[in-house]
């Protein structure tokens, strides 16, 4: 038989690489133009709070929120403006397989629906809709579901977090891993891993099967292999952590740190990227591979670089719980990162690659902490430490956004980058979407509006706001309204309600409300945990 041998073509390579090169500087300047276009996306009666691009060309956006509906946009169709399909369900977390939409929520029961079963956008109304073919239910559990995240290739393994509240009036935490294969089930105790703290967010890695990320309500954030996490009691080891992030914050003139809560995490494409978002602080970068922190994501500059003065607001998350997304629509790698702000837009921002962030990071001995001053641009410096007397990690700053995406009128909680067109879509407190664009037009939508340029202010409260706010608070449902979808005056009740909660909480600083010190009963507890889950190197090197 014949072999034809594959040759090495320089003329070839250098074409493709141009080419590669070429269309990458192009992306680029559509980025750098900032996505200033945008469009409404109307049919949902809540706050939407989840967002999340289906795999492989993101044809489908899953939304959902307090109306427990799960709404599919199609972007396959030549203009996106309403929602193809719905499905019924409570929502706190959703999550994409390769073929499959998994929701869950606090009445502690998981939806899995199979999008390839669906038929093409038609005529009926989405009431009318019939989808309980293409909906498998999971309920055997008594607890409501915070996060859930699938196998990186089979749709019938997936994990969810879970969470309830014991005796003690204490929120305990769990992990279960459900795996529907023939023969391929585990006993409830071997697929179910208990923990003192309520998870906050678990992800599965993108490519290595057998890894996953978890956050807690505690702030600890570890990577953690299944092969040790699940199974009979003599496999399992250490909880199945093979790496502890440092998340714990340092201020010289606090004599304790703080550890802010993590509220949820996201890997990038390949998963060399980890980022975090805290609550009262700022977007964080991990290396996977590095237990501290390369960068933070900040809003104190805006795009073109003019420094953020008061009375203007910038990045904040203080409020509601978030979850952001990598994305690198059109290019080989995921370098933005974006999130929604308690400032009333969502802020896009480049990261660069890991190996400079690691050439950027600042690492100062506890000796240099103590003994010198370490002033920063807007105030005290902030660093990461694993302990009071430990080192101390600067990360490297990304202080001037990509973009700042506005259109919103209040709290963003969600952002979702579309994997191959110019896309991001935001949503949070309002019952719209927004998707938006650095052009007019796309393969998918047609004659996009100028966004416009600024964003609502959060005013004083005054009597008018206060009557707001005391009818949504003691409406039938703060955030739910069953009236017409383009009627506004219960979407401003929403709207004066969380105005109210900035105005109580929006300043809250990070080492006032999270407290952590060595010396205290409770974090004493921590620490035990800590000593239990330490990163052990034998483990890391043979399981991932």
């Amino acid at each position: 038989m014949r072999r034809t041998l594959n040759k090495f073509c320089p003329t070839e390579s250098l074409t493709s690489r141009s080419i590669h090169l070429a269309r990458k500087n192009a992306l680029r300047k559509f980025y750098e133009c900032g996505f200033s276009y945008s469009r409404k996306l109307t049919a949902h009666k809540s706050c939407v709070n989840y967002l999340a691009f289906s795999r492989h060309g993101g044809r489908w956006l899953a939304s959902a929120g307090d109306d427990c509906r799960v709404l599919l946009w199609d972007f396959s169709q030549e203009d996106v403006v309403c929602p193809g399909h719905a499905f019924a369900g409570p929502m706190v977390s959703f999550f994409w397989s390769i073929v499959c939409c998994f929701s869950g929520g606090a009445d502690d029961v998981i939806l899995k629906y199979d999008v390839s079963t669906l038929r093409e956008v038609g005529s009926t109304s989405i009431g009318e809709r019939s989808w309980s073919s293409s909906v498998e239910r999971y309920g055997d559990h008594d607890d409501s579901v915070r996060a859930l995240t699938c196998h990186p290739y089979e749709d019938e393994i997936f994990i969810s977090a879970r969470h309830s509240e014991s005796a003690s009036h204490s929120e305990d935490g769990k992990l279960i891993l459900h795996d529907s294969r023939a023969g391929g089930r585990m006993s409830a105790a071997q697929g179910t891993l208990q923990h003192t703290a309520a998870f906050t967010g678990v992800q599965h890695h993108p490519v290595m099967e057998h890894v996953f990320a978890t956050c807690d309500v505690h702030g600890h954030v570890c990577l953690r292999d299944t092969r040790m996490t699940f199974g009979p009691l003599s496999r399992r080891s250490n909880g199945g952590i093979v790496r502890v992030y440092n998340t714990k914050l340092s201020r010289k003139s606090a004599g304790y740190l703080s550890n802010p809560e993590s509220s949820s995490l996201t890997f990038d494409r390949d998963g060399g990227k980890l980022a975090v978002t805290f609550l009262h602080y700022f977007p964080t970068i991990y290396a996977m591979s590095d237990p501290h922190p390369l960068a933070i994501c900040t809003g104190r500059n805006t795009p073109d670089g003019t420094p953020v003065s008061p009375p203007q607001r910038s990045y904040t998350n203080s409020c509601t719980m978030k979850s952001g997304a990598f994305g690198g629509p059109g290019m080989d790698e995921d370098d933005m990162y974006g999130a929604g702000s308690d400032d009333f837009r969502a802020y896009v921002w480049r990261i660069p690659p890991l190996m400079t962030l690691q050439g950027l990071r600042q690492e100062i001995t506890p000796h240099d902490w103590y003994a010198r001053e370490w002033p920063d641009t807007v105030g005290e410096l902030l660093a990461f430490a694993e302990g009071k007397w430990e080192s101390r990690y600067v990360p490297y700053e990304i202080s001037m956004p990509l973009a700042r995406l506005n259109g919103h009128k209040s709290i963003v909680n969600s952002v979702a980058i579309h994997p191959s067109l110019l896309h991001i879509a935001t949503s949070g407190v309002e019952r719209q979407i927004i998707l938006h664009s650095p052009t007019p037009s796309s393969p998918a939508v047609q004659n996009l509006l100028p966004t416009p340029p600024t964003v609502r202010m959060l005013q004083p409260q005054d009597l008018a706001a206060q009557r707001t706010f005391l009818r949504a608070l003691f409406g039938p449902h703060p955030t739910l309204h069953e009236d017409d979808v383009e009627d506004d005056e219960g979407e401003n009740e929403t709207i004066s309600l969380f105005d109210h909660i900035l105005r109580a909480e929006g300043e809250a600083d990070v080492f006032t409300m999270r407290r952590w010190g060595e010396d205290s009963a409770e974090d004493s507890e921590d620490e035990d945990e800590m000593t239990i889950d330490v990163f052990d190197t034998s483990h890391s090197d043979s399981s991932l």
